[in-house]
C-alpha cells in the first residue's frame, strides 16, 4: 500500500508519530520516503537518533508549522499520502489559550486540507479525537471543526484524484491525557492514596499500535468522508488504579470542569449515518456531494447500525478486568516492573 510512495505525517516528532514511523519502516520496507513535519526541533533530534539515516535512508525531517499555509505546500510538494496529527491536545491549555488553539487546530486543518489539493496529494487522513463529540471544551469543539472540515474538504477538491477522511479514537492508555500519568506520579511521590474524580468513570482503552493500525487501514481503504472510529475495549478507572497500585486506597474528588464521566466515541445523533464494518465503525458524511452514502457502505461492504446505538465507554460490551489492565501495563507501558 505505501511502498513506493512519500509519506508525510504532521506532528510527526509525537508519540503517535514517532510509532507511525516505526510500524511503517518495518512494514513497508520500499516505501520512497517518509517524512516527519513538525515544529519540535529537539523531539525531531531524538527521531533522527532513533532512525539514522545510514540505515533509514528514506527518512526526511522538516522543522515547519501547520499555521504556515507556504511551508506546507513546500513539505507536500511530490508527497503522497498525508496523516495530519498535529495539534494542541491539552484541555487547559487550549481553555487558556483559546486564539492559539483555534489557529492550530482548525486554520491548521484548512492549511492542510488547501496545501494537499494544490499539490496533488492522493490520500489524507486526519487525527481526531473523543472529545469531538458533543465537544463540552474549547479543545472539544476545535477537533470536531477540524473533522467536519476534513469531510467536507472532498466536496471542494474539484476533479482532484484526492481523497480525505478521519480517525477517531480515545486517548492511548499510558498517553498524557490518560488517568495512568496522574497515577503513576502518585505512586512515585509516596502518596496514600489514589485521587480519582469519580469512581463510576470509564474509559476506552486503545494501544498506540491499534491506533497505527487503524490509521492504515483507513489510508488503504477509504473512499473520502469517512469518520473511522475503532472497536475498543473499555475499563473502569477504579479498576485501573487498582492494577497500577493495588496497596493504595482510592480518594474521590470530584468531576474536574467540563470532564465527561464516561468517553463517547459515537454520540446517539449520529447513530443514523454510522455504518458497522467488522473491525471498526465508521460515520458516514452528513453532506456528501462527490459520491452518495450507499457508495460508501457498498464500497466497505457494511450494515447500518441500529437506530438507539450509541458508543459509550459505559455502555460497551467488552472490558478489561484488573488482571487485563496488569497485563497490558507491564507489556506495553512499563516492561521493566
Amino acid at each position: 500500500m505505501l511502498n513506493g510512495k512519500t509519506v508525510l505525517i504532521t506532528g510527526g516528532s509525537g508519540s503517535f508519530g514517532k510509532k507511525f514511523v516505526e510500524v511503517v519502516l518495518r512494514d513497508y520496507p520500499n516505501v520512497k520516503k517518509v517524512i516527519v513535519f513538525s515544529r519540535d526541533e529537539q523531539h525531531q533530534w531524538d527521531m533522527q537518533q532513533q532512525f539514522p539515516k545510514n540505515k533509514y535512508p528514506m527518512m526526511r525531517y522538516f522543522i515547519g508549522d501547520v499555521r504556515d499555509l507556504d511551508r506546507l505546500k513546500r513539505a507536500f510538494n511530490d508527497v503522497d499520502v498525508v496523516v495530519h496529527a498535529a495539534a494542541i491536545r491539552n484541555v487547559d491549555t487550549a481553555e487558556y489559550n483559546p486564539d492559539e488553539c483555534i489557529k492550530t487546530n482548525v486554520l491548521g486543518a484548512q492549511n492542510v486540507i488547501n496545501a494537499a489539493i494544490e499539490c496533488g496529494v492522493k490520500d489524507v487522513v486526519a487525527l481526531s479525537s473523543d472529545k469531538a463529540c458533543e465537544p463540552t471544551t474549547l479543545y472539544g469543539a476545535t477537533k470536531l471543526t477540524s473533522d467536519k472540515l476534513f469531510c467536507a474538504a472532498n466536496n471542494i477538491s474539484g476533479g482532484k484524484d484526492i481523497r480525505f477522511s478521519v480517525v477517531r479514537f480515545s486517548n492511548v492508555l499510558g498517553s498524557t491525557g490518560s488517568p495512568y500519568p496522574i497515577f503513576k506520579r502518585a505512586i512515585q511521590n509516596g502518596d496514600k492514596s489514589i485521587k480519582l474524580t469519580s469512581a463510576e468513570m470509564t474509559r476506552f482503552n486503545i494501544s498506540i499500535v491499534e491506533g497505527v493500525g487503524l490509521v492504515l487501514y483507513a489510508i488503504g481503504h477509504h473512499v473520502g468522508g469517512e469518520i473511522f472510529v475503532p472497536k475498543c475495549m473499555s475499563y473502569r478507572v477504579t479498576d485501573l488504579a487498582k492494577a497500577m497500585a493495588p496497596k493504595l486506597a482510592i480518594e474521590e474528588i470530584g468531576l474536574r470542569p467540563n470532564e465527561k464521566l464516561h468517553e463517547v466515541l459515537i454520540p446517539a445523533a449520529d447513530a443514523q449515518n454510522t455504518v458497522d464494518l467488522g473491525r471498526c465503525y465508521v460515520i458516514l458524511p452528513a453532506h456528501a456531494f462527490n459520491h452518495s452514502n450507499q457508495e460508501i457502505i457498498s464500497h466497505h461492504k457494511a450494515q447500518y447500525v441500529p437506530e438507539d446505538f450509541c458508543y459509550s465507554s459505559n455502555l460497551n460490551s467488552e472490558w478489561e478486568t484488573v488482571e487485563s489492565l496488569a497485563a497490558k501495563i507491564k507489556r506495553y507501558i512499563d516492561p521493566r516492573n
